[in-house]
């Protein structure tokens, strides 16, 4: 029988590493390409932050390789790469051996890469244009709801808020209103109800001045709903205006993260859509590299598409020639936006796919059927009865966009056999028709019925949503880790550098 042998293992040896560490990486790694992008970047913007003096700082350069690289192998925790730089020989080679605490990871995550680190991705892209890999000439845009890492539960809502302020309020005015009675003072004030925390502390701090001078006993209970004011309710307003002051133009906010909004989530433990603070993120993807990214509060996607395209030019100096969205973005005031940039919009609108159903074609009821005389400006029913002008109504929408309409009413419809199958009111039929709109539609469907148009919506669920879908589900990356908004704009902005390092290793690997 031969002899066995086996190698020489002895887990007491003091072993030494080469004289290299990068010796034990491969010379195709994806550590060695994060690492040779970082270097090729302009961090000036991320240095002008240190101000120098007092102890030494660690490179930024290195926490930045460290930070992306843990990305792009889904590792989000601080505490998780303090652990690797100490025990992984791809991080101890990054960091230079350098093994930065979960603090200071955290610190330059959250606080150092503020308002800098959209700069460093935007270099990046543009290292992927000079390759060719993105034109910049198109733009597929979607979004989608990420949770916030604040508790689901700390939650604070703008109707509830305004209801219990103006209780407590009236609550303040009535107890104000008979302690100046008792105190027989003349400046009574029936506008106590819009007072604000402040006017009502200075104004309770003269009642009680003027009972104690008048003699008013501080045990009767007058003067001890007045001091009951000053003590709780003065505070309490001032809590509700502050909790208004936050919400702003939204209708909730997390009490754990000020910056995040309720939003009705697609994926939670429950499969139910429940309502959680969260973030909405959009992204414009091109060959499904994402090429800019955004964060917003507001739930629907309509109102974050100028926005959006506007810091898409801010980091590049220029915009798309073509944006392509689905329903949720078409409206006037975004065709008209797209328009006058000269982009050209194959944006969907809501009714898009249903207008070319045979139900809606066939459909003669439907003022988009009927049939209208551009010189009398005048509709015509299935019944042969014209609708004519009877006024113009405009309605604005909470972001202050102003849409005009026309008024149209046939002249009399009470003997119209088909009535009960044309409108549902007692009256005439009145239609409400949004001309401006109407063109941009028209115009639209064109572009989406053509052949680029079909390119493109064929193109447009392979773009962001499944962008979407690489990160959520096979990354892992279903919630943020940092709280406020522009800590939050710095993780989506990790998350997307990764995506498109990981993309670009398999665009080489693929040659």
């Amino acid at each position: 029988m031969a002899k066995i042998t086996f190698k020489d293992y002895n887990p007491n040896d003091n072993l030494l590493f080469p004289n290299c560490i990068g010796d034990f990486i491969p010379k195709n790694h994806k550590a060695r390409l994060v690492s040779a992008i970082i270097d090729n970047l302009d961090i000036s913007e991320l240095l002008s932050g240190y101000k120098g003096g007092g102890a030494s700082s660690y490179n930024p350069r290195m926490l930045l390789k460290v930070i992306v690289y843990s990305y792009l192998n889904n590792v989000y925790s601080g505490r998780l790469m303090e652990r690797m730089l100490s025990e992984n020989v791809v991080y101890m080679w990054l960091s230079g051996m350098n093994r930065p605490d979960f603090r200071t990871i955290n610190n330059f995550r959250g606080s150092r890469l503020k308002g800098v680190f959209e700069g460093l991705f935007t270099q990046i892209v543009e290292l992927l244009h000079k390759e060719g890999l993105v034109s910049l000439n198109v733009q597929y845009v979607d979004g989608t709801k990420i949770e916030s890492a604040s508790n689901k539960y700390t939650f604070v809502w703008k109707r509830s808020t305004e209801t219990n302020q103006r209780k407590l309020r009236e609550r303040v005015g009535k107890v104000l209103s008979e302690a100046e009675k008792i105190i027989e003072s003349e400046n009574t004030s029936s506008e106590l109800p819009e007072m604000t925390s402040e006017a009502v502390a200075e104004k309770t701090d003269k009642i009680l001045r003027t009972m104690d001078e008048k003699g008013i006993s501080r045990n009767s209970a007058e003067y001890k709903a007045v001091k009951k004011v000053k003590d709780e309710s003065v505070e309490k307003l001032k809590e509700y205006e502050d909790k208004l002051d936050i919400l702003g133009e939204r209708n909730s906010y997390s009490k754990t993260d000020h910056d995040a909004t309720f939003m009705r989530m697609k994926e939670d433990a429950m499969n139910n859509g429940q309502t959680k603070p969260g973030y909405n993120v959009q992204i414009s993807t091109e060959n499904q590299y994402i090429t800019n990214y955004g964060i917003y509060q507001t739930p629907g996607d309509q109102g974050t598409l100028k926005p959006h395209l506007e810091s898409f030019e801010q980091k590049y100096g220029k915009q798309s020639m073509d944006v392509v969205a689905d329903s949720g973005y078409g409206s006037e005031e975004n065709y008209e936006y797209l328009l006058g940039k000269g982009i050209t919009p194959y944006v969907k609108y809501n009714m898009f796919h249903k207008e070319q159903k045979r139900d809606f074609v066939k459909n003669p009821f439907l003022p988009e059927n009927m049939f209208y005389n551009e010189s009398d400006d005048y509709y015509v029913c299935v019944m042969g009865q014209h609708l004519t002008h009877i006024g113009n109504k405009t309605e604005t929408s909470d972001r202050g966009y102003v849409q005009h309409y026309k008024l149209y009413m046939a002249k009399d419809c009470s003997g119209c056999p088909l009535k009960g199958l044309c409108h549902k009111g007692s009256g005439n039929r009145v239609i409400k028709v949004n001309e401006q709109y109407r063109k941009y539609k028209q115009l639209v469907k064109g572009l989406l019925l053509s052949e680029q148009g079909l390119k493109h919506r064929s193109k447009r669920p392979i773009e962001p949503e499944s962008t979407f879908g690489d990160i959520k589900y096979n990354h892992g990356f279903k919630r943020f880790r940092l709280k406020s908004m522009q800590k939050v704009t710095v993780e989506f902005g990790l998350i997307a550098t990764a995506h498109n390092i990981r993309k670009y290793i398999k665009s080489k690997s693929a040659q």
